[in-house]
């Protein structure tokens, strides 16, 4: 036990220099440590003081260039103000200038024109200079003219005088010719009545009896069924026959009319109202139709055809202007008239 107790007391004795030492070793450590973490500090702390002094000068100097900025802006914006303002007195300065030379070109015309116009009345002043000597002249020629012409009037008012006195007798003897004109046409316009009467007398006697031809004035009328069918040129046997006893009486009236007397007789064709279908297109041209077929026989039965005239009528000269039938009866005819051409 005791030598138990002398190891455990030896073991005691010799641990506890052991733990000493390493407790210093720590203790030292920790000291070193804490110095070198003192040490950094220190230096961090040196290290971030300057930061914030450079910080401190940056910020000062971006303050600094700040308001120099803000200085270079304003004087910008005034000279833009400026330069704004110059641009535009210059543009209300070349406007102007543009009004005053063109003021300067009209009033340079102006003086051109004036010019002209002052040249111009110089040159009509020397031409009315001219002028008015010519004019002189000319007035001393037309009064000269002016005496010769009243001496021609003289001897025209003379010669006038000379020739009314032949007028006057001229006229007496142009109305003598007049009146023996007027005589001799009279007496041929009675004797044509004479020789019209006698042909129409003649044709009463050849045609006597027969109600659709009568003597209306100084025409004789054949009624139009008398000579042609309904709505036809073609003549038929009574009316060729009628025709032909019209033929003779005119060939027989032709030799005892004189020479003189320039007659025709006239053959006139009519229809009525009615509006008529098949191969002519209205009435007028019917009735040109009909008159030319009487025209054409009276040739053939030897009437000369330079004393014969056809014309058509149409429904436009009606004897009775009614819409009945027995209007229209009178209406459609052919009417031969003896005058002068």
């Amino acid at each position: 036990m005791a030598y138990a107790r002398g190891r455990r007391a030896g073991h005691v004795d010799n641990f506890w220099p052991g733990y000493v030492d390493i407790l210093s070793t720590l203790l030292l450590t920790t000291i070193f440590l804490m110095s070198l973490f003192m040490v950094a500090q220190f230096f961090v702390s040196q290290q971030s003081s300057g930061k914030d002094v450079a910080l401190k000068k940056l910020s000062r100097q971006l303050a600094e260039l700040t308001d120099l900025l803000a200085l270079e802006k304003g004087k910008e914006r005034q000279v833009t103000d400026e330069l704004t303002s110059v641009q535009a007195s210059l543009s209300a300065s070349s406007t102007e200038s543009k009004r005053l030379q063109g003021l300067i070109a009209v009033e340079g015309d102006k003086t051109g024109a004036a010019e002209k116009h002052a040249s111009a009345l110089t040159e009509d002043l020397a031409k009315q200079t001219a002028l008015s000597a010519e004019a002189q002249a000319t007035v001393d020629l037309l009064n000269q003219q002016l005496l010769a012409l009243r001496r021609q009037m003289a001897a025209l008012e003379s010669a006038l005088g000379a020739s009314e006195a032949k007028d006057k007798d001229s006229q007496t003897k142009i109305a003598d010719l007049g009146a023996r004109l007027n005589l001799a046409l009279a007496k041929k316009v009675q004797e044509l009545s004479a020789y019209r009467s006698e042909f129409f007398g003649k044709l009463n006697t050849l045609l006597k009896g027969r109600k659709d031809v009568q003597v209306v004035g100084d025409r004789f009328v054949f009624q139009a069924e008398v000579l042609f069918p309904s709505g036809s040129d073609q003549m038929n046997s009574e009316g060729l026959a009628a025709l032909d006893q019209l033929g003779t009486a005119l060939l027989e009236l032709q030799g005892q009319i004189p020479k003189e007397i320039n007659w025709v007789l006239r053959v006139d064709g009519h229809t009525d109202v009615r509006p008529i279908s098949g191969k002519f297109a209205g009435n007028w041209e019917l009735s040109s139709a009909r008159a030319i077929a009487v025209v054409k026989f009276l040739i053939s039965r030897g009437v000369p055809a330079d004393r014969l005239v056809a014309a058509g009528f149409g429904e436009f000269q009606p004897l009775d202007p009614a819409k009945s039938q027995d209007a229209y009866d009178k209406n459609r005819r052919i009417e031969l008239k003896l005058t002068e051409r």
